[in-house]
């Protein structure tokens, strides 16, 4: 994975402990833009290798987590469409939430990461070991981030930490070679 040839040696530390992904959605899954038609429904434009990296993480043993402070139907059907289970809308407290997760699963916060891209990703940024700041994340969440990918939110940057995380655990030239 020659894209992510100049990962630090700490971070690459970070992701081999990964047992579970929560991803905040807005601005992180999408690019962040709420889009709402004549009759008032929402609309929301998901990247497929974000989705297919995340069905790729769960098919090699890492569970994944929406968490998000807005309710959105769109949201519970891309979840649906990809088989996540753990799908937590409403969540003005991320950080409880991810507590809760973890607590559930039996992991400690080193064993997971949050990826976020404004102030309110901060609290569950802080809790997990490893913490992932899209691109064009708000510059607060830039600076308290272990790691930022190189694409903005909704435009692959989901896909980056899922192949960074299968790299990082050795399970990325399997991969590469399962769709060669």
């Amino acid at each position: 994975m020659a894209y992510l040839a100049d990962i630090p040696q700490e971070v690459l530390a970070r992701a081999a402990k990964i047992k579970l992904v929560a991803f905040d959605v807005d601005g992180t899954l999408t690019d962040g833009r709420l889009i709402y038609g004549e009759d008032g429904r929402e609309l929301k434009a998901f990247h497929a290798l974000d989705g297919h990296g995340l069905k790729r993480l769960m098919a090699n043993g890492v569970d994944v987590a929406l968490v998000s402070a807005r309710i959105s139907h769109v949201v519970a059907l891309r979840a649906e469409e990809l088989g996540i289970d753990h799908v937590y809308q409403g969540q003005f407290d991320k950080r409880a939430c991810l507590e809760d997760l973890l607590r559930g699963a039996g992991l400690a916060p080193e064993q997971a990461a949050f990826m976020g891209d404004d102030v309110t990703d901060l609290p569950p940024m802080r809790h997990a070991g490893f913490a992932v700041a899209v691109a064009n994340a708000h510059p607060w969440v830039i600076e308290r981030a272990h790691w930022r990918t190189s694409a903005k939110g909704g435009r692959g940057a989901a896909r980056e930490l899922c192949d960074l995380i299968l790299l990082a655990q050795g399970k990325a030239e399997k991969e590469r070679e399962h769709w060669s």
